[in-house]
């Protein structure tokens, strides 16, 4: 519901802050005080078009904020259109604001954060309708009747049941329209699949191989210095035929020396057996060597083959991948989709029996659906006609346009294909006729006015449990009505007031008495300007307010006034009202 208003420097308000509470709130006020003045405001707040001529004179900007709290069966909604344009904030709050410049761009604010104006739109009419001459209305927009209609027939079980038909069919005809793509690219796709998968099997290729054949190609291309090396090493260590300076040489000349120490002393044994084991690796040593230099050999051919087969990595590579693993991971993959196109068909005969099934689901659901709905628009409309002969609009009219259209992609419905929606086979409108002999036409299209708003308080009055807009405004209700109807309206408001919070201007003293906040408008002159302020009034403020709106504050108009608040006391105790 709508907490706060704050409008600056927009027509003759100066500068405005209003608190509402939830319930029936009455704004009062002499013509020209400022009272529908608050309510385009409101309009604007929610992206109706703005006017730089709205800007106060000798100011450049006009603003106009409001704060809403959120509803928890209304967060659902509300936020998952915050979270998608990433400005959720408060889950259970949320603030709108509105900037209209004189010269230059106006700017629209999501919880402080700019954003573009549609979003206020979007946002706005879940959260207020605006009754009277304003457009900005829920029950004006076609889209939003069928889900009415359903609200108030209850037929949540049997639209979950048909949404989820319907979904698993989007889905079901989804996976044929890109199997059906796929067959037309089938045949060209195939054989540039099995190309990849021939090219790479025939590489035959191992995860360790690219790195193997890289040192393989470092020793070959480095022959002639691997044989200098090793016969050096060899050389040094176990010496030529004649040579006598190897360490062979040396280690067996210490030996020597050491078995004649130990046996001398006993204790020097240790260090020659020592001595002993490392002339044995020492030997080994120089054993690996020569068969390591028998091994290293000149061998251009080989060469070449590791070069070419190291090419052959390269170039897979930058085709497939950046490694040896990802060129191996497209093999796999390019046969899993090469085997999915080989069996498309056998799918694609499957999802089309799927989709024949769920149409046939979907056209029992769908017409389970329109009979109820058929049933409900009756009852609706004997409950509206009743609430508008209430507000003596006695010969005006509530009627249903439900309609079925053929599709070839529709269901199967006695020989025809009927077209098929998110809701239902049905296209749904209400419709109207408030004067005698002017026929049922689109609600849609009834102009606006207090003739209007009475029509659409009738509507909102059986609707009210089925109609989620937390805030409902109406603006020139009470246009063209008597005292004894403004009763009837104001306890008819006021019964709104159970399921939303209601705002409503009015002139008529006997509907105002129903308001549970009753808000003044004024207009003073201040330092020469002209402005607008309100205050929320008293008990005892409201009784002076009345009788002033009756004729005066004379001592009959004052017990006039308490009347009336003393009959609004009464029919509010009323049970079910």
């Amino acid at each position: 519901m709508l907490t706060e208003l704050r409008i600056q420097n927009f027509a003759i308000i100066d500068d405005l802050q209003l608190s509402f509470e939830p319930g029936f709130i009455v704004l009062t006020g002499e013509t020209g005080a400022g009272k529908s003045i608050i309510i385009d405001a409101v309009e604007m707040l929610l992206g109706g078009r703005a006017d730089s001529a709205a800007v106060r004179t000798d100011a450049e900007v006009a603003l106009i904020e409001g704060h809403f709290r959120i509803d928890e069966s209304l967060q659902p909604e509300i936020n998952s259109v915050l979270e998608r344009e990433g400005l959720l904030d408060d889950p259970g709050f949320l603030v709108l604001s509105r900037e209209i410049r004189r010269e230059g761009r106006n700017l629209a604010r999501v919880n402080g954060r700019v954003t573009a104006l549609n979003l206020l739109g979007e946002l706005g009419e879940r959260l207020v309708d605006v009754h009277g001459q304003s457009e900005h209305l829920s029950l004006r927009r076609v889209s939003e009747h069928v889900h009415l209609l359903d609200r108030y027939a209850k037929l949540d079980e049997l639209r979950a049941k048909y949404e989820k038909a319907y979904g698993q069919l989007r889905n079901v005809r989804g996976e044929i329209s890109k199997l059906r793509t796929r067959e037309r690219e089938a045949q060209s796709r195939a054989d540039y699949l099995a190309f990849q998968v021939e090219e790479i099997e025939a590489a035959r290729l191992k995860a360790e191989e690219e790195q193997e054949l890289r040192e393989e190609r470092t020793r070959l291309a480095n022959t002639e210095q691997l044989t200098r090396l090793s016969a050096e090493a060899v050389s040094s260590l176990a010496g030529g035929v004649h040579s006598r300076d190897s360490a062979v040489d040396q280690l067996g000349r210490a030996i020597d020396a050491l078995a004649d120490l130990a046996g001398i002393d006993e204790s020097m044994k240790a260090l020659g057996d020592r001595a002993q084991a490392l002339m044995e690796d020492v030997a080994e040593l120089s054993r690996a060597l020569r068969r390591y230099q028998e091994e290293v050999e000149f061998n251009p051919h080989r060469l070449d083959e590791v070069e070419e087969r190291l090419n052959l990595i390269q170039s897979l590579k930058r085709k497939y991948g950046g490694s040896v693993e990802a060129v191996l991971h497209q093999a796999q993959a390019a046969r899993e989709e090469l085997e999915s196109i080989t069996h498309a068909e056998q799918r694609l005969e499957s999802l089309q029996a799927q989709e024949e099934e769920l149409l046939n689901e979907i056209a029992s659901l769908g017409l389970a659906l329109s009979r109820e709905r058929q049933q409900a628009g009756e009852a609706l409309g004997a409950a509206i006609e009743v609430q508008l002969n209430d507000l003596r609009m006695e010969e005006a009219q509530f009627g249903l346009d439900l309609q079925h259209q053929e599709s070839p992609d529709g269901v199967p419905v006695e020989g025809k294909r009927l077209a098929l929606y998110p809701t239902g086979l049905d296209r749904v409108e209400f419709l109207v006729a408030p004067n005698p002999g002017e026929g049922l036409k689109p609600l849609a299209r009834i102009a606006s006015g207090g003739e209007t708003s009475r029509l659409m308080l009738g509507l909102k009055s059986v609707l009210a449990k089925a109609d989620r807009t937390p805030t409902l405004i109406f603006d020139e209700i009470d246009q063209g009505i008597g005292g004894r109807v403004g009763t009837i309206v104001g306890e008819k408001l006021w019964s709104l007031s159970n399921a939303h919070q209601v705002l409503c201007i009015t002139h008529l003293p006997q509907l105002a008495a129903f308001g549970d906040q009753h808000i003044k408008v004024e207009k003073k002159v201040q330092s020469g300007r002209t402005i607008t302020v309100t205050r929320s009034l008293s008990d005892s403020e409201r009784v002076t307010e009345l009788a002033t709106m009756i004729g005066g504050v004379t001592e009959s108009n004052l017990e006039s006034a308490l009347g009336f608040l003393e009959t609004a006391a009464i029919q509010k105790k009323i049970p079910g009202r």
